[in-house]
């Protein structure tokens, strides 16, 4: 595999997981089951898989100067990932996540997740006006909502002027300009946010989805600038529309759902190594699907997210 490098600018976060068997209601107390906390944020997440998938990942982002900013910097560095950009901020805290997990016998695992963004928004656009005659040096470019959108727009206007491909992953769900959206190679929303973006509900029921509803999204946002628009759609696939024609591909079935967490990123930083190595949409959503469902098999955000070596076992 080439060795490709891929710039990530995004979010930083300790995430704190609790299980229960309900998920409690307003006024309600239950009592957990298990609790743990480990590295994630969705910028981090994608660098992360990026890196264990073989990527040569530079990750840019910044953390409190406080004690789960030293932990998560540790981390980065262990990944082997280039933390040169990231930033430490003395006056707000590191950004966390509050993850609770519903894990009911026989049943999917459903999540709720809360961020407190901390020092993720206070990243400007004077800390990454140096991309402008850096930013030539990635093969591509990825990009989330946890950070402040005007800092996303330069960073994707940088890139663009570069020719460098910029995927977005517009989570948590937004409004986005059509100036960020001309400039962007590929978008990535879920169901849920392609529903936001383009108003248009995609009916998906276990394994089978709309497809006319899907493309109907996907063409809202390609009319708005957007060349390659892909939304994921969980135990369904994903569907990927450009002007190429419309692939889907189905999610890996008989694997059983652990923790949905991180599996999003897990999926786009996936895909993004495979286009970036010069695969084709195919292989690439195939690698993604394959890569995803390895996440959701074990617990956690990063902890669960696999390498190169298990991705092509299971796909054996």
């Amino acid at each position: 595999m080439k060795k490709n490098k891929i710039l990530v600018a995004g979010s930083l976060a300790m995430d704190l997981s609790a299980t229960t068997s309900v998920f409690p209601d307003e006024g309600q107390t239950v009592l957990g089951n298990e609790f743990s906390m480990a590295p994630g944020g969705k910028g981090a997440n994608q660098a992360v898989q990026a890196s264990r998938l073989g990527c040569d990942v530079t990750l840019l982002g910044k953390l409190g100067n406080d004690s789960n900013g030293d932990q998560l910097l540790s981390v980065y560095k262990k990944e082997g990932i280039d933390v040169s950009h990231i930033l430490r901020d003395p006056f707000s805290p590191t950004g966390c996540a509050f993850i609770i997990l519903e894990q009911r016998p026989g049943e999917s695992v459903k999540n709720r997740i809360i961020v407190l963004p901390g020092t993720n928004m206070k990243i400007t656009k004077d800390d990454v006006v140096f991309l402008k005659d850096t930013i030539g040096e990635y093969d591509m470019v990825m990009l989330q909502l946890e950070i402040p959108m005007d800092v996303n727009e330069l960073i994707a206007q940088y890139a663009f002027e570069k020719g460098v491909p910029v995927m977005l992953n517009p989570a948590p769900s937004a409004p986005l300009s059509d100036n960020l959206l001309s400039h962007l190679a590929f978008i990535s929303p879920n169901e849920h946010e392609a529903a936001d973006l383009t108003g248009i509900k995609i009916e998906h029921n276990g394994n089978e989805f709309n497809i006319v509803q899907a493309e109907a999204a996907a063409k809202v946002l390609r009319n708005r600038g957007v060349k390659n628009v892909l939304i994921t759609l969980g135990s369904a696939g994903a569907v990927l529309v450009n002007d190429s024609g419309t692939f889907v591909s189905p999610a890996v079935k008989n694997v059983k759902a652990v923790d949905p967490t991180a599996a999003g990123d897990s999926f786009v930083a996936a895909f993004c190594t495979g286009i970036s190595c010069g695969w084709d949409f195919k292989e690439s959503l195939e690698f993604a699907n394959c890569t995803a469902a390895l996440t959701v098999s074990k617990k956690g955000a990063m902890p669960s997210l696999p390498d190169l070596k298990a991705v092509k076992q299971f796909r054996k």
